[in-house]
């Protein structure tokens, strides 16, 4: 299942910010325009029997969307393992959405409402079916993230006279603050910081101008602190209750 969520999350990264529907339409090859056959769909081997190419015109397949459909499939593998059940599906769903975020983020600087509303909203109503953390912990989360990381960009903004954050990472810290509760939220922003560091470091290490190159999207940073983060918790509760 993982896979196949990968697959159409692959395509919605592509097609949505191009304002093109997600899912009208059918698949085709993005330089000689062949419509792709069932058969040519399948994640993963598709790719694999293709050599990576359109078997017609030969272009390379954007290697994105094979790293999508894998990291969707580990993503439903883990929560599953993790928590086998309704929340493990619960967490595959919080972790999908994610991805999906985090690719959005990286691709195009951009956290789009409607996915974060999502984010946020399935969060609480995770916390309604009685999964923990509990709902007031939850509820707490998001108001804090969101007003967190506002203030936040509110004074970097008054004492450097510009921007500092998008508009869209104190709604991504809230939506995550809705899955996993208040506490956890100063360490999604601590795993953030430590990740956004190792790509600074890979940046210098590779020879790269990090001047120029150091608009790091912060709601990727935290997508990726924040589903292991998820494994975590699942794992201590399953130990503890």
């Amino acid at each position: 299942m993982g896979l196949i969520i990968g697959s159409f999350l692959a395509t919605l990264i592509v097609r949505w910010p191009e304002g093109r529907s997600v899912i009208a339409g059918r698949s085709s090859c993005d330089d000689c325009g062949h419509r792709l056959h069932a058969w040519e769909l399948i994640p993963v081997v598709s790719f694999i029997l293709q050599s990576g190419k359109c078997r017609i015109c030969g272009a390379p397949i954007a290697p994105d969307h094979i790293a999508t459909e894998l990291a969707a499939g580990m993503i439903g593998g883990l929560a599953l393992f993790a928590a086998p059940g309704a929340e493990g599906i619960a967490g595959a769903l919080f972790g999908w959405l994610l991805l999906a975020l985090a690719a959005l983020d990286v691709k195009h600087h951009w956290l789009p409402d409607r996915l974060t509303a999502i984010l946020a909203v399935s969060g609480l109503a995770a916390g309604f079916l009685s999964m923990s953390p509990p709902i007031y912990d939850r509820l707490i989360g998001g108001v804090v993230g969101f007003v967190s990381l506002t203030v936040v960009a509110s004074a970097y903004k008054m004492i450097r006279g510009r921007e500092g954050l998008g508009g869209g990472d104190p709604k991504m810290l809230a939506a995550i603050g809705c899955w996993l509760g208040w506490a956890a939220l100063p360490l999604v922003i601590l795993g953030a910081g430590l990740t956004g560091l190792l790509v600074a470091l890979s940046w210098k290490i590779r020879g790269k101008n990090v001047a120029a190159d150091s608009l790091l999207p912060l709601g990727s940073l935290m997508a990726i602190a924040a589903f292991p983060l998820w494994l975590y918790q699942t794992a201590a509760n399953g130990v503890l209750y």
